[in-house]
């Protein structure tokens, strides 16, 4: 990362006041549906915030516009004090330091864990660019210590194509931690894994908060019940409630419009 988008991260988020991300009012429209609808949502900084919902409350909507890839209709997305999300592009947005980690993987298939990593780290997307230029002994030990983080160390050398699909979606969130984010959007990081890969990525993501503020959507509520501190409900584009799992299951709203009875 240059120097410029280094001063961006150091210089200007502002946690001063607990938050990292602060989203107000948002509202979104499509042909006339709110898929936001003055949404109000404060993520601190470190913590790790799980979103829940049935399909159609806007959190896919949500996270495209805290990345930037959809602009709100209304209201303010403020990441730190003085980041206005609202006038930054994606990769403004990325470099700044928000990761996205979409539900499909995306990952190198034909190379192999460690490069997948070096692709990550470089600005520099261009494959062929990127793999021959050297690494510095700062780069080689950020990727060895994300390779630690993510359980994927003895698979260095692997062809990524050759992975579980668990261990891909952990790689693919190695190549964000790589970039060094302050806040992570995790989109249903567990679908499609087996039982004990549900566990590990459980572990992983409770690892992450703290250095990170990390923010995860998921389904499946056995896992949101295993690393959950404060749960935010989503229905109709705006927050119907907020905080602990215990809470929010017996939040009359909640069984009423997602968890049933």
């Amino acid at each position: 990362m240059n120097s410029k988008n280094t001063k961006v991260k150091d210089d200007f988020i502002d946690t001063g006041h607990g938050c990292i991300l602060y989203l107000e009012n948002i509202t979104v429209s499509f042909d006339g549906f709110k898929a936001l609808d003055d949404l109000n949502l404060y993520i601190d900084d470190g913590e790790l915030r799980c979103i829940i919902g049935p399909n159609g409350a806007g959190k896919t909507t949500m996270m495209d516009v805290i990345t930037g890839k959809t602009r709100p209709d209304k209201g303010t997305a403020f990441f730190g004090q003085f980041l206005d999300l609202t006038q930054m592009t994606e990769y403004e947005i990325s470099h700044a330091g928000i990761g996205r980690k979409f539900q499909k993987p995306t990952v190198f298939k034909n190379h192999t864990v460690f490069e997948n990593l070096e692709l990550a780290l470089h600005t520099n997307k261009d494959i062929w660019t990127s793999l021959f230029r050297c690494l510095t002994e700062e780069q080689k030990e950020t990727i060895n210590e994300t390779l630690k983080t993510i359980g994927l160390m003895e698979y260095s050398k692997t062809r990524a194509g050759l992975l579980s699909h668990g261990q891909t979606q952990w790689l693919e969130i190695g190549m964000l931690l790589v970039q060094d984010p302050r806040l992570l959007l995790i989109d249903e990081p567990v679908a499609g894994m087996t039982h004990q890969e549900t566990e590990q990525t459980a572990e992983l993501l409770s690892s992450l908060a703290g250095k990170h503020s990390v923010v995860v959507v998921e389904h499946e509520m056995d896992f949101i019940r295993s690393i959950a501190n404060k749960v935010t409900v989503l229905h109709e584009g705006h927050v119907l409630a907020e905080g602990s799992m215990e809470d929010v299951q017996n939040d009359p709203n909640v069984i009423e419009v997602y968890l049933g009875s």
